[in-house]
């Protein structure tokens, strides 16, 4: 089992290049399926990216203390209840600005936000486990 412990600036670096991926990615594609401009959803996905880094920081550094105290491996399943962990959260945090920026109900802000996670789910699994693959070769 390997205890990872990561400094302020690689969890800094980890959440940023996580977003700035999430954004060249996903901003098109939302603006594509919702019909609202490229900007307006450009903007919107930068703000939500913005709660999101906050937000990763926090969740990461709760996830990394929780690793130390009850000594588990990052499997699979571990990474599966934190990538929903992590989403679940932001969902709630998320919905009351996305529902304000684009004049919708708070019910519309929840579908499209669960449209986003179907994409973000399967995103933050692999790019975790990309991470901390990398994370093994680079890091002694």
């Amino acid at each position: 089992m390997q205890i990872h412990q990561r400094s302020a600036g690689e969890r800094l670096f980890h959440a940023l290049a996580f977003e700035i991926l999430a954004i060249g990615l996903s901003a098109p594609l939302a603006a594509w399926i919702t019909g609202h401009s490229v900007l307006s959803m450009g903007v919107l996905t930068a703000v939500i990216a913005t709660i999101a880094v906050l937000w990763n920081i926090l969740y990461n550094w709760l996830f990394d203390r929780a690793q130390a105290r009850w000594r588990f491996d990052r499997s699979t399943g571990v990474r599966v209840v934190h990538t929903c962990g992590f989403e679940g959260g932001l969902i709630v945090i998320a919905i009351p600005f996305v529902a304000w920026w684009l004049g919708i109900s708070v019910w519309q802000a929840l579908l499209l936000d669960i449209g986003l996670v179907l994409f973000y789910l399967p995103y933050g699994f692999l790019f975790n486990l990309g991470y901390d693959k990398i994370r093994e070769k680079i890091v002694p």
